[in-house]
């Protein structure tokens, strides 16, 4: 099975989608898991953190994902990422399309090319989101009348603790709007792979510092409630994408 488009659901996305199909995939990098969603075969979904959440966003294995979606044919990916607002604006509940990344991770294998075959590649992000998802993300949600913020900064951390208020202050003086622990190195490996990506970033709570405490059951309740919206977006989105092919 082959298809142009994928989901890469992160926190809270778990159900958002009847799935039908599961493929093991085989890749250099190890094991990835896609399903294909009933009703929709042209759409494949790869839960980045396992079915049943199992897996801590610094032990993604992000090669072999990426890597799978290549294989299966995979041309355009929609992101999911759960985020902590850094600037007032963008109140739990709102939904952004970063078109910036800032990488803070530090122990994940972010590249493909490695050297070992005596070749060193430099891969342009000046730009790291494709700008045609997210146009195309844009319009579906002007169709829908869903409210989404067409720009902001997403600064990645490594996880799975949440960051100090002395960290945040930091990252705000850097330009970052949103902090979130999965948007690295995913974007860039997506590029490398030559796959048009953007994310669908849900902000859950305000990041450290700005309110006095953050947990899990509240990032996972914002994200539950946005399941409908998303998949809205991105079923329109697809609907976009596809009538500027032909």
């Amino acid at each position: 099975m082959r298809s142009k488009y994928a989901v890469i659901a992160g926190t809270g996305m778990g159900n958002i989608f009847e799935l039908s199909e599961k493929f093991e995939v085989e890749t250099p990098y190890g094991v990835a898991e896609l399903y294909s969603i009933r009703d929709f075969e042209s759409l494949f979904f790869l839960p980045r953190h396992g079915i049943g959440y199992t897996v801590p966003p610094h032990r993604i294995n992000y090669r072999a994902n990426i890597y799978s979606l290549k294989k299966f044919g995979v041309e355009y990916a929609f992101a999911t990422n759960a985020v902590g607002s850094l600037n007032r604006r963008f109140s739990p509940g709102t939904f952004l399309l970063p078109d910036q990344i800032i990488d803070f991770t530090k122990s994940r294998k972010s590249t493909f090319y490695e050297g070992d075959d005596g070749k060193v590649v430099f891969t342009d992000v000046t730009r790291p989101y494709s700008d045609k998802v997210r146009s195309a993300i844009i319009d579906a949600s002007k169709r829908l009348q869903i409210k989404v913020y067409q720009k902001g900064t997403y600064v990645c951390t490594e996880g799975p603790r949440y960051e100090t208020a002395a960290e945040i202050r930091a990252f705000k003086i850097l330009g970052a709007d949103v902090v979130g622990m999965t948007g690295a190195p995913e974007v860039f490996l997506a590029r490398e792979a030559g796959i048009e990506y953007a994310s669908i970033a849900i902000v859950t709570n305000y990041a450290a510092g700005i309110i006095n405490q953050i947990s899990h059951e509240m990032v996972m309740d914002i994200m539950v409630k946005a399941q409908e919206k998303v998949k809205k977006l991105v079923f329109e989105a697809i609907k976009v994408l596809e009538a500027g092919s032909t």
